[in-house]
């Protein structure tokens, strides 16, 4: 019987779902609605138990299954044939959450959009399951995933950094993630322009009002307000870069330079060596990734100049790091 782990990320708006194995194929996947009300007390521990229960559900019918899939989503062609139709034994599960993080003592501190403050998850979520439980941050975890199975193999001091409706950040500095009690990573709050637009987090010119998918998209609705059309979201504002919209481009510059102030701020006070760039920015490739490269090279003096790429695992991260989080408590 095939050992596997429960892995499951939970979103503002989806929770990601998985069994995996040790060498980080999802043999079954599963993505449903995050349901409302999870501040609720009980509510996110039912929550991630009902989605183990369709996990194992779905992985009883794997009779015929072509095989599990890799850590980027891929038919796994060298999959033991005597797995095929064998059902998996989950060992262990492991769920990531966004907001403040207590790993240690498996407590969902905050969470601003999901609402929650202080929800214990592994201890209950442990006695209902019969199985260990790990909890962690969702960017911690991923970074975790890319160390293991992504861009960041190899890797001793990375930055992880996606960039959607948010920015988070996940750090690991000799070979060790930094969670400072589960403070660590909040770079999108970090000021970039003491002026500039309010946060929702009290602030004003954090850099996820700047950088992130969403600033990207208001600015250039603000810019453009006078044109009419349906507003454009960070991907379309993408495109319109690279056919040369000098609008876009203003907008995108902006943004580039705050990452790249921030980038830089990072690569001083930690001595990173590789940044990952993910989110649905990222998603823009080179568009982004060239201009950042080289306003970080232009801005660094005697500080040792990191390699800046994109993420490899994509949306799956979160997920796949909660299975390196299950793994590690199996």
């Amino acid at each position: 019987m095939t050992a596997v782990v429960a892995a499951v990320d939970v979103g503002g708006t989806r929770m990601k779902a998985a069994l995996v194995d040790r060498e980080g194929r999802e043999v079954v996947t599963l993505t449903r609605p995050t349901p409302a009300a999870l501040d609720v007390p009980g509510a996110l521990v039912r929550a991630v138990a009902e989605t183990v229960a369709a996990l194992r559900e779905a992985a009883a019918d794997l009779s015929g299954h072509v095989g599990p899939e890799d850590a980027v989503g891929r038919a796994d062609p060298t999959a033991p044939e005597d797995a095929v139709g064998d059902t998996p034994e989950v060992v262990a599960a492991g769920v990531v959450v966004p907001g403040i993080v207590d790993d240690v003592r498996g407590v969902a501190v905050w969470a601003s959009n999901l609402g929650w403050r202080d929800l214990p998850v592994t201890a209950p979520l442990s006695e209902l399951l019969g199985m260990p439980v790990a909890l962690g941050h969702d960017v911690r975890a991923g970074l975790r995933a890319e160390v293991a199975w992504g861009a960041a193999a190899g890797s001793r001091n990375v930055l992880f950094i996606p960039l959607g409706t948010g920015i988070a950040g996940a750090l690991m500095l000799d070979g060790h993630v930094v969670a400072a009690d589960g403070w660590a990573g909040e770079i999108g709050h970090v000021v970039v322009e003491p002026e500039g637009l309010p946060c929702p987090c009290g602030q004003r010119g954090c850099l996820e009002t700047v950088a992130s998918a969403a600033a990207v998209a208001r600015a250039y609705a603000a810019r453009t307000a006078g044109r009419g059309g349906a507003p454009l979201d960070a991907e379309a504002v993408a495109g319109l870069v690279r056919a040369g919209d000098a609008d876009a481009a203003a907008v995108w510059d902006h943004a580039v330079t705050a990452l790249a102030r921030s980038l830089v701020m990072m690569t001083t006070a930690t001595g990173v060596d590789h940044i990952l760039v993910g989110g649905g920015l990222a998603q823009s490739g080179e568009t982004l990734l060239a201009p950042l490269r080289e306003a970080v090279h232009a801005s660094l003096t005697f500080q040792r100049e990191p390699r800046i790429e994109r993420a490899r695992l994509g949306e799956r991260a979160g997920c796949l790091g909660a299975a390196c989080l299950a793994w590690d408590v199996a």
